[in-house]
């Protein structure tokens, strides 16, 4: 991946933002633009997890450019023909719901929606609690959208939390790389081990 420009989105499964960082941070060892996109929870809350603050100092730092963090910033991303590839991570369930039936009411979902008017690629890295119980009717639809990629899952705690979904980040990269080439990295669902 050179010379392309890749939007990166944040979503409220704080529990991950650590992970999905570190993925941020090695996409920007690469020749790309990074433009950091947040919803406007994550932009806002502070959490357990850290303060909305230092993460935003932390993106912004990451990828030396300021954050879309309301729908009229990320509007212009699809006329605009701004970015190549969008990843979306940590993607929650609430995030997949709403792009799989085209609500746009917040600042990731409307950039999502306005770079699929081009006919390119979005990656989820899901996190989500619900991915195996009511979301999986929308990880199910999106699996069968054209330009959907996802980085590759797993059950994170299947004795705890059975319903419960998440990517392995440090495969956001290899992802991406193969989703800018219309190619779903697989095996896409990765085993447990129990």
């Amino acid at each position: 991946m050179e010379n392309i420009t890749v939007g990166y989105a944040f979503c409220g499964s704080f529990c991950t933002i650590a992970e999905s960082l570190k993925a941020l941070k090695e996409l920007s060892k690469q020749n790309i633009k990074i433009k950091p996109i947040m919803s406007q929870i994550v932009y806002n809350t502070d959490t357990r997890f850290g303060k909305a603050n230092e993460l935003i100092n932390q993106v912004e730092e990451i990828c030396k450019d300021k954050i879309i963090h309301d729908i009229a910033a990320a509007e212009p991303i699809g006329p605009k023909n701004l970015l190549d590839i969008i990843i979306v991570a940590p993607c929650t369930g609430n995030t997949l719901a709403k792009i799989a039936l085209g609500i746009t009411d917040t600042p990731v979902t409307m950039a999502v929606k306005a770079h699929l008017r081009n006919n390119k690629p979005v990656v989820l890295a899901p996190a989500t609690n619900d991915a195996l119980g009511a979301s999986c009717k929308n990880l199910g639809l999106l699996h069968n959208t054209k330009n959907i990629f996802f980085v590759p899952y797993r059950q994170d705690d299947p004795h705890s939390k059975n319903n419960s979904l998440v990517c392995d980040f440090s495969l956001i990269p290899k992802t991406a790389e193969k989703a800018l080439k219309g190619i779903q990295l697989q095996p896409v669902i990765m085993s447990v081990v129990s």
